[in-house]
């Protein structure tokens, strides 16, 4: 069953300091077992987004992409809930995503999945998709000087994104004030 969403909005953001401020603003409303869905092309800005979610909920710094580890954990320096990030790109079944075990973090976690749409839904009731989209220059490789841990490059520091989030399931019958 194709699940509707409760509701949908869209931000525009330009450059990555403009990404990261509007995800510190949504975590502020994330709590202990949220689900986010994070979809994008590469150098979108998903990994962006996700650091200013982190710097939002107050989790040590230092937030990469966890391409080639899978699943990132960042604890909270407080008492805020912890971030785990994951990198769904290479895995492609239900079943490989229940093989890392998401679910052991997620009573204690805001859990963040890059490609993961198609893939995670099982995980919670709730969810809220995030799609970015580059205004320009999509279709181009990142570039060589792309800073570790970021997908802006000094090439497109400045560029448009569009940021379109849904919410779905009771945990997001209402859309987070993000002003």
């Amino acid at each position: 069953m194709t699940q509707s969403a409760q509701w949908e909005a869209e931000y525009r953001t330009r450059g990555a300091q403009e990404t990261k401020t509007l995800a510190a603003r949504l975590a502020r409303t994330l709590r202990r077992g949220d689900l986010v869905l994070l979809t994008g092309e590469l150098g979108a800005g998903k990994t962006t987004f996700t650091q200013g979610l982190g710097e939002g909920l107050g989790v040590r710094p230092g937030i990469i992409s966890p391409t080639f580890v899978l699943v990132r954990e960042h604890p909270n320096l407080g008492d805020g809930p912890d971030l785990v990030h994951v990198d769904a790109y290479r895995l492609a079944s239900e079943g490989e995503v229940d093989d890392i075990d998401l679910e052991a973090s997620m009573d204690r976690a805001v859990t963040v999945v890059e490609w993961g749409h198609g893939l995670v839904e099982h995980l919670a009731d709730s969810r809220l998709e995030i799609t970015l989209v580059r205004e320009v220059g999509g279709d181009r490789p990142l570039a060589a000087g792309n800073a570790p841990g970021t997908d802006f490059s000094d090439d497109d520091a400045d560029e448009e994104r569009v940021l379109r989030l849904a919410g779905y399931g009771p945990r997001w019958q209402d859309a987070p004030d993000l002003r």
